[in-house]
């Protein structure tokens, strides 16, 4: 296994970077692909020398302003590991010189996400941006350039699936916090918990999202639900969320699939945007459930409460209490039951504690 060492650095000017478009090898791990500038350490080097040579070869400028931003962890399909030196320079002299290697572009920071970027350096782009401060990013691809494990400070982040339009895999693997800053469509598991009533109608258990959640903290949601983990499936997510965040254990055939719900949600939290585009399959479990067996994920769920499913729809429409429920997604269980229990039409009566 071949370890090599290198810098990449990225040189900012007026809201922009300094971009290559590396069309110039043909054999190039980064053929095609725009990236930043920088090379591998010759023979003594520290990282700054490696960066300030590289920078100068490959631009002309001899920086006079850089800082030292983290440590990219680079696991190849072939097997091969590279630790690359991250930098961002603001202050540089000099003329600009052409590359042998590719193409120099300044690009609006904006517009880089929608350039050919290996979904990686999404991550610390995004890391870049949020001022994240120093920080050791470890990303590892497949043989088909497929990112299958993405490791930030030593602990693992959360990689999904990107959906087509029509929900199949697109083949492209994205880290949650890029997923929701480029609205890729995504895919997650919803279960209704679902309590029949001796009066025809029936309740919906509602999670409160815990107040330290990125997203809608403190509103009241669905029973339990969560993202499908890059190559995992629906059923599987389901049976291991309703657990996890409220501690039933349930058997995949005691969930019953009501449907698919698409959903999109622009805002912003904590500063930052917040694109939510969601690909959901709906399940219902209606088992008996003890409120006093259950075991709320502290880190998720601040507590649960049953309510009428027509005072959900109700204040769902109105917006009476702080949820973050889809009102298609209502109706759809709605006409499940209908079909499948032979419930009456939504009533609405008092909420039910």
């Amino acid at each position: 296994m071949r370890v090599r060492m290198s810098t990449l650095c990225y040189i900012e000017q007026d809201g922009r970077y300094l971009m290559m478009h590396r069309t110039k090898k043909e054999k190039d791990i980064n053929k095609d692909k725009w990236i930043g500038v920088g090379g591998h350490f010759e023979e003594g080097e520290s990282p700054e020398e490696c960066l300030l040579r590289e920078v100068w070869e490959e631009t002309g400028y001899h920086l006079t302003s850089y800082r030292f931003r983290g440590i990219v962890t680079f696991i190849s399909g072939k097997g091969e590991i590279e630790y690359m030196h991250l930098f961002t320079a603001d202050g540089f002299t000099g003329t600009a010189v052409s590359c042998n290697e590719g193409e120099l572009v300044w690009m609006d920071k904006k517009e880089i996400w929608k350039l050919n970027i290996w979904e990686g350096d999404k991550i610390f782009f995004r890391l870049l941006e949020d001022e994240l401060p120093f920080f050791s990013l470890k990303l590892v691809y497949n043989q088909r350039d497929q990112m299958t494990e993405a490791v930030l400070n030593g602990r693992k982040m959360e990689l999904f699936d990107v959906l087509n339009p029509d929900g199949t895999r697109s083949g492209v693997v994205s880290e949650r916090g890029v997923v929701h800053r480029e609205g890729s469509i995504h895919p997650v598991s919803h279960v209704w918990v679902i309590r029949m009533r001796e009066d025809g109608g029936y309740d919906l258990l509602l999670q409160k999202r815990s107040r330290e959640k990125d997203s809608f903290p403190g509103c009241y949601d669905i029973s339990s639900a969560g993202h499908v983990e890059a190559g995992d499936d629906y059923l599987d997510t389901a049976v291991r969320e309703l657990k996890e965040e409220l501690g039933i254990t349930a058997s995949e055939e005691q969930l019953r699939y009501a449907g698919t719900c698409r959903s999109t949600y622009r805002g912003e939290f904590y500063g930052s945007p917040f694109l939510n585009c969601e690909y959901s399959n709906v399940y219902l479990y209606l088992e008996p459930v003890d409120m006093e067996a259950l075991s709320l994920q502290e880190s998720e769920v601040e507590e649960v409460r049953w309510m009428d499913a027509g005072c959900c729809l109700e204040g769902v429409r109105n917006g009476t209490f702080p949820n973050c429920i889809e009102e298609d997604e209502l109706l759809m269980i709605h006409d499940f039951m209908k079909k499948t229990r032979n419930v009456g039409f939504f009533h609405y009566t008092s909420e039910k504690e």
